[in-house]
């Protein structure tokens, strides 16, 4: 908790080396040192002029822990990094620091990068092209070289109960303070994460843990909360001609969607709808694909169970009522019986979970593994169900199955907790669409048999 300025992946990679100190006083003094570390380390937004005085005027050298980003300037040939805490772009970065990891192109990656002065490259003009700062020295916090076949051998050595606890005490909580269904849909938010183009919906009350979950589960998610979001940023930049968030990570989060603006919002609803049905999207010139999976949460008051006709109310207006919308949803996870969680000594986890920077990569690593021909062969859905209806369905259930059996072993009532409740996220949505549209949408009840 001392910790928390950082993702959880990056305070448990921090804290690895002290994790096997028996000792407790040597524990608490390595801690804190931790402790000191982000805290001196870690800038604030505040800090951005105080450290480039270091750097540029008094030519002195300057850690940072951080997410670094590095982009390509194609015109000038030259690599840049970014540095989102200082809110610096075009700053220089060593080829060695890129060469030892190539991630930086991509995700870019969190860890810790020494700063220093070196004089900016100029264009033939002698107009400086960067920034008159060099990144010279990056250590990577994440785990090198995951082995996703060894993870995915030792799930037989669980019972189907500790699975589900582990994988509760990963998210950070108490797994004895959740009933089975509870931890199900717990785990529901895994699925975005380990699927390729899901699109889900999750409303509950604040303080379950959901913006938690997806800022610290995974080195691969982004968060959007609440604000501006433009095409530019999301999709592509035509005038820097950068690809957008979408095609950087797995899974993007727009939380607070309620408070979500869109710009040009019909432009905005068009492509994003375009993207959720095939993962296909197009601005100006630019065509491409991305795999990206897609989580709209909206914070809503409630005592008990809430039906689904009242989730459109937790939408902003260019997405309320917009049935193209709603449809391209594969299914909704209702955070709305998840427990507040209240006290850190009742609610969170006293028990072991993976190490999240260790786990963030096997659920990247599971992405690339499809379950869906062997759900689609072992389940018959109804015969009223849509298409739309049977991909977000088969979709569900292969993220589902995936986390919960990523050795491909379970047995026809394994299969059945998972299809029961991906069922019910759907139809929920099939309630939701009749109800804003009973002449479009008729009234059906989904279901499914386990083909023996």
């Amino acid at each position: 908790q001392d910790i928390r300025r950082v993702p959880k992946f990056v305070a448990e990679h921090l804290l690895t080396n002290i994790s096997e100190e028996s000792d407790p006083k040597v524990f608490s003094e390595k801690l804190m040192k931790i402790i000191e570390l982000v805290n001196s380390l870690y800038p604030e937004p505040k800090d951005r002029d105080l450290i480039l005085d270091r750097i540029i005027i008094k030519r002195l050298s300057h850690k940072i822990i951080d997410e670094i980003k590095v982009e390509v300037d194609e015109r000038h040939e030259i690599r840049k990094a970014i540095i989102p805490s200082l809110n610096l772009r075009n700053v220089m970065i060593s080829d060695s620091v890129v060469d030892r990891n190539e991630q930086l192109l991509s995700t870019g990656i969190w860890g810790l990068a020494t700063l220093r002065y070196c004089d900016p490259l100029t264009d033939s003009n002698g107009s400086p092209i960067t920034l008159p700062v060099i990144i010279d020295s990056f250590k990577p916090f994440h785990v090198a070289n995951i082995n996703v076949e060894e993870f995915i051998d030792k799930r037989k050595y669980f019972t189907l109960d500790e699975w589900i606890d582990v994988l509760i005490n990963t998210m950070g909580l108490n797994p004895e303070v959740y009933n089975l269904r509870q931890k199900l849909i717990l785990i529901s938010r895994f699925i975005p994460l380990v699927e390729n183009n899901v699109n889900m919906m999750e409303f509950g009350p604040r303080a379950t843990g959901k913006t938690y979950f997806y800022r610290n589960i995974s080195f691969y998610t982004r968060i959007i909360s609440g604000g501006v979001v433009t095409p530019a940023q999301f999709f592509y930049n035509i005038a820097r001609r950068r690809i957008g968030e979408i095609g950087l990570k797995d899974c993007i989060v727009f939380d607070e969607v309620a408070k979500i603006r869109f710009p040009r919002s019909e432009e905005m609803m068009g492509k994003l709808k375009d993207y959720m049905v095939d993962g296909h999207f197009e601005r100006g010139p630019k065509k491409a694909a991305s795999l990206c999976s897609l989580v709209f949460m909206g914070n809503i008051d409630v005592t008990g169970y809430v039906p689904a006709e009242d989730i459109n109310y937790a939408l902003p207006d260019f997405m309320r009522n917009d049935t193209a919308f709603i449809d391209r949803i594969h299914g909704v996870i209702p955070g709305w019986e998840i427990p507040k969680i209240k006290k850190s000594e009742v609610h969170l986890s006293k028990n072991y979970g993976f190490s999240v920077d260790y786990f963030s990569e096997i659920l990247h690593e599971l992405r690339k593994i499809d379950f869906n021909p062997l759900i689609r062969y072992r389940v018959k859905l109804s015969d009223n169900v849509t298409i739309r209806d049977e991909i977000g369905i088969y979709r569900l259930a292969s993220g589902l199955t995936k986390i919960l059996f990523p050795d491909k072993k379970f047995n026809d009532n394994d299969l059945k907790i998972v299809m029961d409740l991906v069922i019910e996220y759907r139809q929920k949505i099939a309630d939701l669409l009749h109800r804003m549209a009973p002449g479009e949408f008729e009234r059906k009840k989904i279901s499914y048999k386990i083909i023996r």
